[in-house]
Formats: structure tokens, C-alpha cells, sequence
């Protein structure tokens, strides 16, 4: 995948549109092995007819989104826990499909914990961070080491270690597909933010040479889950694992929207976690036009059915903010 950057309004509302899309693709499979899956379904082509809603991956985007819009990109740690404490820790009633990390972190803060210290939790390792990041990306002007930097600023409240290496890896990612890099660009800059002797360093190293030797996406989910799904862990949303799937799938598509996200619903694991990943990447490179119309059915104001607080934001309206707020790129 080669090219010029799109308008920066057109790569924000990508990035939002291919986040959403992947998440509302994958959420069927979500913690089913492959074997699973082909089992019960075959191999899926297709958003399911009706699933047109998204998750906590989207929701929790749109609300990191909020906070960086109303702070610009001075937003701090601090910023961020105060906007958990005022609008996630006094919700009544059940956070539908949120993580552990986002829970043990609720408590945290209930505790009268602050950030680093609300994301040291026995699952912060998670990957609920790198599913959020893509506002940080899409603000950064191109540049990953201020999209890093943000998805930081946001992870110390909730993450630390692996947790936090892995979304910077993510934002840093799509930071570089707004500016127009090529795929291989792209996955390098989002290892370039990441320290070299981590897991998460290790585990996409091992995805991107694995991605490399399959003829395609499909043909890579066998060799990817068996070498990097942590199927000893009762969860399958670690960060190292899920954005090192996406990494490896992106290498292994070349560029196959379609074939792409459809390898992360068949692959399973936290396939909507995955696929948002993929989505936000490939969206923020190629803008809204790369996913089928069809698709774009699950693009609709927020249900809050995980965060009440979002409840009818737009994901358009919020890319668009996004897009405001990015300083201009040099040519």
C-alpha cells in the first residue's frame, strides 16, 4: 500500500468508521478458538445480518476521545482520571462487555488511587488500552512520538507495563497512516515507540516475519494463534497478543481490507479488539471509502450500553473534532 495522506478529515473519520466496523465484525467470535469457529459457522464472509451494534472497544474510543478534545493536546494523566471520576465511577448498573483492566481500575479510583497507581491492577496488562487509542493517532500530525505520548497519558490511569507499550504501539501506527506511510511504515513506526526488550516488542516482531510468509490473511490465522495466542491465560485480551494478531494479519493481508478484518473474526481470541485495531490502522491510511457500504450500518450515535456517559455521541461529529484539533502536517 503506497500513496499520498488523505485530507486529515477524511483520514479521522476512516480511522473512527474502520474501529467501529471491526468492532462490531469481530464481537460474534470474540474468545472462540479458530477450530471454534469454523466448527459452528464455517469461515465467516460477512457481517452477520443485524449486528450492527458496536461495543466497549468504540464507546470507550469516543469517550478518550472526549476527554483529549477538551483538553487539547497538553491532556494529562490527571485530566483523564478526573473524567473517569466524574462520569465512569458514579454509573449505575452493569458496564456491558467492559474489561477487567477497566474494572479493576473503576475500583482503583474509588479507592482514592490516582494515576500511575489506578492502573496497577492484576490486569493491566490488558488490552484495553490499545483498543481506545485511536483519537491519539489521528491528532498527532503524523508525528508517533506525540501519539505515543497521549496514549500514555490516558494508559497511566488505567494501565502499566505491556498494557501501556502496546498502545502506543497502536496509536504510533496509525499516527504514521495519516501521514500517508507505507504498510510497512507503518507496523515499523508503532515498534519503534516500544521498548525493545518487552513482550509486546517480541510478540510483533514475531507476528510481522510470520505475516510475511503467509499468501495472505487467511492463510495466516493457523500459523499467528498457534504461535502468539496465550491459551494458558483464562482471558484473551492481553495486549502483547491481540495487537501483535492485528500487526501480523496486516502484514499477511497486503492491503485486503475485506480479507483482513474478516482473518481477525475467524481467528477469534479478542477478535473485536483485533479487528478495531486493523480497522483503525487501514481507515486512517485509506479513509472511509475502503469498507463496504454495508458495513457502514454500525456508523450510528452511541447506545452507552457500556458507558452511559457516551450515550448519542457521533462518530463522525467526534473524527471530525478529531480532525480539528491535528496540527497541520509537514509537507
Amino acid at each position: 500500500m503506497t500513496g499520498s495522506p488523505l485530507p486529515i478529515q477524511e483520514a479521522a473519520r476512516g480511522c473512527l468508521i474502520g474501529l467501529a466496523v471491526g468492532d462490531a465484525l469481530g464481537q460474534p467470535t470474540e474468545g472462540w478458538t479458530p477450530d471454534a469457529i469454523a466448527a459452528k459457522w464455517g469461515y465467516i464472509e460477512d457481517l452477520p445480518p443485524g449486528s450492527t451494534a458496536v461495543s466497549d472497544d468504540t464507546e470507550y474510543t469516543l469517550f478518550s476521545a472526549r476527554v483529549l478534545i477538551e483538553h487539547g493536546l497538553g491532556v494529562t494523566s490527571e485530566h483523564f482520571a478526573d473524567a473517569w471520576l466524574e462520569h465512569i465511577v458514579p454509573q449505575v448498573g452493569p458496564f456491558k462487555g467492559a474489561g477487567f483492566s477497566e474494572m479493576a481500575t473503576i475500583d482503583n479510583l474509588k479507592r482514592g488511587l490516582r494515576p500511575p497507581e489506578s492502573g496497577r491492577h492484576y490486569h493491566a496488562w490488558s488490552d484495553g488500552l490499545a483498543m481506545r487509542v485511536a483519537p491519539f493517532g489521528i491528532v498527532s500530525g503524523g508525528d508517533p512520538e506525540l501519539a505515543a505520548r497521549l496514549a500514555r497519558e490516558d494508559g497511566r490511569v488505567s494501565h502499566d507495563g505491556e498494557g501501556i507499550y502496546a498502545g502506543q504501539a497502536v496509536a504510533a501506527a496509525i499516527a504514521a497512516a495519516t501521514r500517508g506511510a507505507t504498510l510497512d511504515g507503518i507496523l515499523a513506526t508503532g515498534l519503534e515507540v516500544v521498548p525493545s526488550d518487552s513482550w509486546t516488542a517480541r510478540h510483533l516482531h514475531r507476528a510481522v516475519r510470520l505475516g510475511a510468509r503467509a499468501s495472505g490473511a487467511r492463510d495466516a490465522i493457523p500459523s499467528l494463534h498457534d504461535a502468539l495466542a496465550v491459551e494458558y491465560y483464562p482471558w484473551a485480551d492481553l495486549a502483547p497478543e491481540a495487537v501483535a494478531l492485528a500487526f501480523g494479519l496486516l502484514v499477511a493481508g497486503r492491503g485486503d481490507v475485506a480479507g483482513t478484518l474478516l482473518a481477525a473474526v475467524n481467528l477469534g481470541r479478542d477478535s473485536d479488539t483485533v479487528a478495531a485495531i486493523i480497522g483503525a490502522i487501514l481507515g486512517a491510511k485509506l479513509g472511509p471509502s475502503a469498507f463496504p457500504d454495508r458495513w457502514h450500518a454500525v456508523v450510528a450515535p452511541a447506545t452507552g450500553r457500556c458507558l452511559a456517559c457516551v450515550a448519542g455521541a457521533d462518530l463522525i461529529a467526534t473524527a471530525d473534532a478529531l480532525a480539528d484539533l491535528a496540527p497541520r502536517q509537514a509537507p
